[in-house]
């Protein structure tokens, strides 16, 4: 029992981060109706600039977490406006490459700047882990608790009553509606990537505090994008759900039956839901009426 619970408090804790990233992913593609293949890279970029930022002016926890999110701010919007506006009317495959390539570029420019060796995010807080009886877990994951349930209803209330967040949602059901409505679409795509960017950054400084920066960690953004396919492609807040069960899942295959598990465990479980639900646990179907 007590390897069970501690199987399932860590899977929580690693699945708070797949859902800040699946949450990205679905943002943008809740907005797009793109797939935004470099959110990993952007979470790890966010990572290591904030590993410089702690290095040159000392942040602490809180302090680095507002840093990053106003930088992957900034970068978000840089790449909408750069590489991402000019494909407005092509193909969603080409704008699918731009983020592919994208991805790669980040990879190499992580390895450039910062080196390949693993590097510490130190922020001054503790890394012993705290006692729940059996279980045990980081500061840092319990503080990934509590912001993923501030994200989580800071963002149902920005989709719910802010004029930006409706004006996403009605977007999100049909842009060439919203156009008609008089919505800025192109100020709609800008405040999506910004969001999306800001998920990321607080993923990208929890797994630097939980864990280590190493070029690697992009592939925490891969092995996320199960966790949007299991919660619906375009559902933000069952990206959030997808990412902790997949994260839960994850832990208990490489628990239970072994190593090697924990890479494939999400994806198995996804092409499980998908064959009983296509658009996911919490996607909206769509209804071609002819």
């Amino acid at each position: 029992m007590d390897f069970f619970l501690q199987l399932l408090v860590s899977g929580i804790a690693a699945g708070l981060v797949y859902g800040f990233i699946g949450m990205g992913f679905a943002m943008i593609y809740r907005a797009t109706g793109v797939v935004n293949f470099a959110q990993g890279e952007l979470m790890m970029l966010v990572a290591y600039i904030s590993f410089t930022l702690v290095g040159t002016l000392g942040l602490s926890f809180w302090p680095l977490l507002f840093a990053a999110i106003v930088a992957s701010v900034l970068i978000g919007l840089l790449v909408e406006v750069l590489l991402i506006r000019p494909m407005l009317g092509r193909p969603v495959f080409s704008t699918v490459m731009v983020t592919i390539g994208l991805a790669v570029i980040i990879r190499s420019l992580v390895v450039l700047v910062w080196g390949a060796d693993p590097m510490p995010l130190a922020t001054g807080l503790s890394r012993e882990p705290i006692r729940f009886g059996p279980a045990g877990v980081y500061p840092a994951q319990l503080y990934a608790l509590g912001i993923m349930a501030a994200v989580v209803a800071g963002l149902w209330a920005f989709f719910r009553y802010s004029r930006v967040g409706i004006a996403m949602r009605a977007t999100a059901n049909l842009q060439t509606v919203a156009l008609l409505m008089g919505i800025d679409v192109k100020r709609i795509f800008a405040v999506s990537w910004a969001l999306s960017a800001m998920l990321a950054a607080i993923a990208g400084v929890l797994v630097g505090v939980i864990y280590d920066l190493e070029p690697g960690m992009w592939l925490t953004g891969l092995r996320s994008f199960p966790a949007v396919i299991l919660g619906g492609l375009d559902s933000v807040f069952g990206a959030a759900l997808g990412g902790v069960l997949i994260g839960v899942v994850e832990n208990m295959s490489e628990g239970y039956i072994g190593r090697g598990m924990k890479e494939i465990a999400g994806f198995v479980l996804i092409l499980v839901v998908l064959m009983v639900r296509p658009y996911g646990l919490f996607g909206r179907p769509d209804i071609e009426r002819v």
